[in-house]
């Protein structure tokens, strides 16, 4: 029993060892300067995502800081405005698609800031990881360890689904690749025998030319 425990945690801490991401965001001059950052990660349909920003600052520091999550389909997930400190988004993913979260970091002007920057923590949570497990298992009476074996569970399904989504994803451009190739060959085959043709033909154009002219 022991030594599964060790397992499971084992197996849970090589899961769950992603550390948020710290970056400092600098302030643009103006709403107009386009300046933003951007982190993009992938994320299954149906998928349970938890987006954590903590900022230093505060609100009214002269520096504006927004938040905007959006996937590569147009899906828009929330927006934040003039955030400071802890800063949470949950949603739920509509496509197998890759999904941005921004920062944009304005200064208001409505006092002098001697560090334009903010400093951002960043921690993305996805699919299992996003589940609180302390809750799951108080709601469903469940132990420790039952608690562990159903989380590696899911974690184990969510790495059949990549699997599976990679695998036909390979297969569909292995499709297009081959259907490619074959338009390419039979292209090549049509422009084989039309210069073939043209050439047949520009021989009989000119016998028939010379003989009219009674060269040959």
């Amino acid at each position: 029993m022991a030594s599964l425990k060790s397992l499971l945690s084992g197996f849970l801490l090589l899961a769950g060892c992603a550390q948020a991401l710290k970056f400092d965001l600098e302030a643009a001059s103006s709403y107009h300067s386009n300046q933003r950052r951007c982190i993009r990660n992938f994320v299954n349909k149906d998928t349970l995502v938890v987006v954590t920003a903590t900022l230093d600052g505060y609100k009214g520091d002269g520096m504006n800081v927004n938040m905007h999550i959006s996937d590569s389909h147009g899906n828009e997930y929330g927006k934040a405005k003039d955030i400071a400190g802890e800063q949470r988004i949950v949603f739920t993913s509509h496509h197998d698609a890759a999904f941005d979260v921004c920062f944009e970091n304005y200064l208001t002007g409505s006092k002098y800031v001697e560090n334009p920057r903010r400093h951002v923590e960043l921690d993305i949570d996805i699919g299992a990881d996003a589940k609180d497990w302390s809750a799951i298992q108080a709601t469903e009476k469940l132990k420790p360890l039952e608690t562990d074996l159903r989380r590696i569970e899911e974690l184990v399904g969510e790495v059949v689904g990549e699997m599976d989504y990679l695998r036909a994803r390979e297969q569909k451009l292995r499709d297009t690749n081959e259907s490619t190739n074959n338009r390419v060959k039979w292209f090549g085959m049509a422009t084989t025998f039309l210069l073939i043709a043209l050439w047949v033909w520009q021989i009989m154009y000119l016998r028939a030319y010379f003989r009219s002219k009674h060269l040959i």
